[in-house]
């Protein structure tokens, strides 16, 4: 019978699957595999009412949505705090230590993916979803259902719902980037990225085709199956059917997790996938209810970070480009190399004094970090590696693009020429700028493209572009509705508050923080226009050199002139934030971290600013106040050694 030989298909090709992911055994070869998903795609075609719900066919993928709906997940799924080096893991056991003597943990590799909510019902699989905000993500059941490492059905008809980490293998990753490349695609960063883009398309089609996998890792109410601990969590998990990795380890004491994280710092580069640290858990899950949770984490569990990886790459070409300040800065051209997951091709080398300091050289091998995981910096040379023919760095004395003569001040060049085409093309890049103008559309290159065309010199003429539309939608890659988009987004600028404006002008050490202070102290450009040393610098935390600097911009007739050009062309001179104080922030400093769930970092920046407070990038003896969300890092454990006040969201609102 035709329902017989669907229902013998897919036993076969599911045991396959199995053999093949779970048990690393090629149990029939691949030209028979293919046989027989042929025949079941070709017989479940014919007879669609005997198709079942394990059918392997599902997993080419097919079903589309039009958008991801939310769901509540039944229980919350929690992210884990972070140490970062040795003295926070031992921190971690003894605070553990107090409530719970001999500790026994699991430590597990911390796969570099997407967390991901398995819920099944009769040992059948109904649905997943993302963790969201730990209580509602989104459901990704569609393209869940493509990932072969995800089974349809347990080997036991349970209800259940386990947590695992959706993850690209880095052979699956070079594969889809090959394929990207040889279609004029822009390259994916890393495998994470290429994952979480992979499982949120709305096509499981294109799921399917980018080969994800799964590890799970966790239940989250292993009581209620009679498991006492963790490690008998994992065990039971792999009885089920799912995939669970294998690398876990059952350890005792602070010198067990050392010696287990030192392990895999040392062997993370031999995996086929990437890890970005190790999960540690108390094993004992009745330990674990003892130990309890905060606010956002559990206290029996931590995720230990890697620290900066270093690589050694080849120093190609020292390279000079020009800012829209007209500052000139060294760059360092290199054999491009893989360094946490991205591809670093070049590195700044910031000035003069930092290349000779080190004695960095065109042709060296240079020793290449991520400063603070996200910055390629070039941190040293390697000298035993010249071969004597390396040229001593000299700093260049005129522009690299206009030959105009370099001016130092400090410890930087600069081209004082007005009119150096590169320094005017970045100044109208950043003119556009989310934080500045906002002005979407304009890439970098559409700008330089305007620029040699003729039609963008200065600020003003973005607000005349309306007047060459029709010449304009007739360039290559250029039509109507693009350029509508572009002069609708122009139109929408004129509307911004002061600071974007004064932020935008690009004045010397003026970054957006301080054009919100100066914007809310004056009220109006003619006011900042007007305002005297001394005016300025009773500001907090603007100084000498930025207050001179905002005394020399407008005394420069030019700058003048634009204003009173853009004034034409109806660009708002007016702050539009809130002008009141408020005790509680005036005057304070004020520190985020971690992922705020009901309001945006942009937002409560604003809030905290428009009220008299500052905002600071880092924890420091000066600060009042930490604003902790989800996975604070480390600035979150600098504030309890420095005893500075720490509100967590909920503490925020209440203010807001």
């Amino acid at each position: 019978m035709i329902e017989n030989r669907i229902k013998e298909l897919t036993e076969i090709i599911n045991k396959a699957n199995y053999d093949y992911y779970y048990l690393n055994n090629s149990s029939i070869s691949d030209q028979e595999f293919d046989r027989y998903m042929q025949e079941l795609i070709a017989l479940e075609a014919k007879h669609p009412e005997y198709i079942r719900e394990d059918s392997p066919s599902r997993r080419v993928g097919g079903e589309v949505i039009s958008e991801f709906k939310k769901i509540t997940h039944e229980m919350p799924m929690l992210s884990l705090g972070n140490v970062f080096n040795e003295k926070d893991i031992k921190d971690f056991d003894e605070k553990v230590r107090k409530e719970i003597s001999n500790p026994v943990y699991v430590c597990e590799l911390k796969i570099d993916g997407l967390a991901v909510s398995l819920l099944y019902k009769d040992g059948k699989f109904v649905r997943g979803a993302t963790r969201g905000d730990g209580v509602t993500g989104e459901d990704i059941t569609h393209n869940v259902k493509t990932i072969k490492t995800v089974p349809m059905t347990l080997t036991e008809k349970v209800d259940i719902d386990v947590r695992g980490e959706i993850y690209m293998s880095l052979k699956s990753f070079e594969f889809l980037n090959e394929e990207r490349k040889k279609n004029n695609e822009i390259l994916l960063a890393n495998p994470r990225n290429a994952a979480a883009g992979s499982i949120r398309q709305l096509d499981s089609k294109i799921a399917a085709k980018r080969d994800l996998d799964c590890f799970v890792y966790h239940i989250p109410n292993a009581l209620d199956y009679n498991i006492k601990t963790h490690s008998n969590a994992l065990e039971y998990m792999k009885k089920l059917g799912f995939n669970v990795n294998s690398n876990a380890e059952v350890v005792s004491g602070i010198d067990g997790l050392l010696e287990y994280v030192n392990k895999w710092s040392e062997k993370r580069g031999s995996l086929p996938y990437e890890i970005d640290g190790i999960v540690i858990k108390v094993n004992n899950i009745e330990e674990q209810e003892k130990l309890g949770f905060t606010t956002k984490h559990p206290k029996w569990a931590t995720a230990y970070k890697f620290p900066a990886l270093e690589v050694i790459t080849k120093l190609k070409k020292i390279k000079f480009t020009v800012g829209r300040t007209g500052q000139v800065t060294p760059n360092a051209i290199l054999e491009p190399v893989r360094l946490m997951g991205s591809v670093i091709s070049k590195a700044t080398l910031h000035n003069e004094e930092y290349v000779v300091s080190k004695d960095i050289r065109e042709g060296d091998f240079v020793k290449l970090i991520k400063a603070g995981d996200v910055i390629p910096r070039v941190v040293s040379s390697i000298k035993e590696r010249r071969e004597g023919n390396e040229p001593i760095f000299e700093m260049t004395k005129i522009c690299p693009i206009c030959n105009h003569d370099l001016e130092k001040k400090d410890s930087n060049y600069y081209c004082t020429n007005s009119l150096c085409g590169a320094r005017n093309i970045e100044k109208l890049i950043h003119f556009v700028n989310r934080d500045a103008m906002n002005i979407e559309g304009f890439g970098d290159s559409i700008i330089e493209d305007f620029y040699n065309m003729g039609y963008l010199k200065k600020f003003d003429n973005f607000y005349e572009l309306k007047s060459y539309k029709e010449e304009l939608q007739i360039l290559e890659g250029f039509g109507e509705k693009s350029i509508n988009n572009l002069l609708e987004s122009i139109e929408k600028s004129k509307e911004n508050s002061l600071e974007r404006l004064i932020y935008a002008l690009g004045i010397r050490f003026v970054g957006n923080k301080t054009a919100k202070l100066i914007a809310k102290r004056f009220l109006t450009i003619d006011n900042v226009i007007n305002a005297s040393y001394d005016d300025l610098i009773q500001i907090k935390d603007v100084g000498d050199r930025i207050a001179s600097s905002v005394i020399e911009y407008f005394k420069n007739q030019e700058n003048i002139e634009l204003i009173e050009s853009l004034k034409d062309k109806k660009i708002n001179m007016k702050y539009l934030g809130n002008i009141n104080s408020n005790s509680i922030f005036e005057n304070k400093t004020f520190v985020l971290t971690g992922s705020l769930k009901t309001i945006t970092r942009d937002e409560a920046t604003l809030f905290i600013e428009e009220n008299g407070g500052n905002v600071s990038n880092s924890v420091s003896k000066n600060t009042d106040v930490l604003i902790v969300g989800d996975d604070p890092g480390s600035k979150y454990k600098k504030a309890l050694e420095l005893e500075i006040e720490i509100w967590n969201e909920e503490e925020f609102r209440e203010y807001l």
